[in-house]
């Protein structure tokens, strides 16, 4: 039985705390969290948990084999790096930290330790997400041409992070998983209509290395909740609707295509595929407890998650490079170096 502490009882840490209880192999050991508010609740819906106002305790526990942060970003680093250094193998909530330096020192330390590093990016282990990456990965979609997005709500505004790195990082951590393409470049804007508020709204272009594009809305100043994502392919394309209780991902047998014989012609000639929709039929089951599984597998075999540090590393130099180019008025900016290594 793998023991597992939680640092925050927070938004997150509730659904973690409830995932980890029910996912077999792993046992809430502890949570800490500095409000007495939320370690009562913590004992009033985990009495075999004990809690703690000092997250430090938490880490230094021998009962305690892993811990999962889900605190404000700003703090990631600092209680990831320190449970790593405990010998205590680490999945930390989304965001990986906030900066693409500070997500390479976890990823170093815990390879120097031969611990499990392991980001929250919960959409990744959703069905599905699964199956529109299997569905890239067979071909079935041809040439990946574009990536559209909107991801809108009104609230809840964040006061240490801005609207890109709440929401936009879902989108991002999606893109790496099933693109078979690397982004090279970002150009992003966006602006603040509430007063000492981040950025609550912005629009990214991302650039990637075989000509394919993504676009990215994102809002927390929308009358009404939008997750929806369109995927062009040269075969097929996709609509992927995360709020609609079936039908989820609905499959296009439609695109265009130039006739033989016209490439080279001025005047080329477009024919239009208009073909039928599909809709698979996808399983039930939490992402949340498929990532929780993933989680205990790793640590015991010593496998790769599939978003490990290096995935995380690769979203927060997105982000970062993303925020960049917010400072310079939507001029494309680079990515770093870290987000083309695999």
């Amino acid at each position: 039985m793998i023991g597992i502490g939680i640092i925050g009882y927070g938004y997150w840490g509730p659904n973690l705390a409830r995932a980890v209880s029910e996912t077999e192999g792993l046992a809430l050991r502890m949570v800490a969290d500095l409000s007495p508010a939320a370690r009562a609740r913590v004992e009033q819906r985990h009495p075999a948990t004990r809690t703690t106002g000092d997250w430090r305790s938490l880490v230094t526990d021998p009962r305690v084999d892993a811990v999962i942060v889900a605190t404000p970003v700003s703090t990631h680093f600092e209680f990831a790096r320190a449970a790593l250094e405990a010998g205590k193998h680490v999945l930390v909530e989304k965001p990986m930290t906030d900066s693409p330096a500070s997500s390479a020192i976890l990823i170093d330390e815990a390879a120097r330790r031969s611990l499990t590093l392991m980001v929250d990016h919960t959409f990744v282990y959703t069905p599905a997400v699964r199956t529109i990456a299997d569905l890239v990965g067979s071909g079935e979609l041809g040439d990946v041409y574009y990536y559209d997005a909107t991801r809108v709500n009104l609230g809840l505004f964040q006061r240490d992070v801005s609207v890109l790195w709440d929401l936009a990082v879902h989108d991002f951590a999606i893109m790496d998983h099933i693109l078979p393409s690397r982004p090279v470049a970002i150009s992003a804007s966006g602006a603040s209509f509430v007063p000492n508020s981040p950025v609550n709204m912005a629009h990214l272009s991302v650039f990637f290395d075989d000509g394919a594009m993504a676009h990215l809305n994102v809002n927390w100043l929308a009358p009404v909740k939008l997750r929806q994502t369109l995927i062009g392919g040269s075969r097929r394309m996709i609509i992927y609707d995360d709020l609609q209780p079936s039908e989820k991902v609905k499959i296009y047998d439609r695109g265009v295509s130039l006739r033989a014989g016209q490439i080279a012609s001025h005047e080329h000639r477009v024919s239009y595929r208009i073909g039928d929709m599909s809709a698979p039929a996808l399983p039930t089951r939490e992402a949340l407890l498929t990532e929780l599984e993933e989680f205990a597998r790793c640590i015991e075999s010593g496998a790769r998650p599939v978003t490990d540090g290096a995935c995380g590393l690769r979203v927060v130099d997105m982000l970062a490079t993303a925020t960049r180019s917010m400072t310079l008025r939507g001029q494309p900016v680079e990515l770093g170096p870290e987000r083309l290594a695999s």
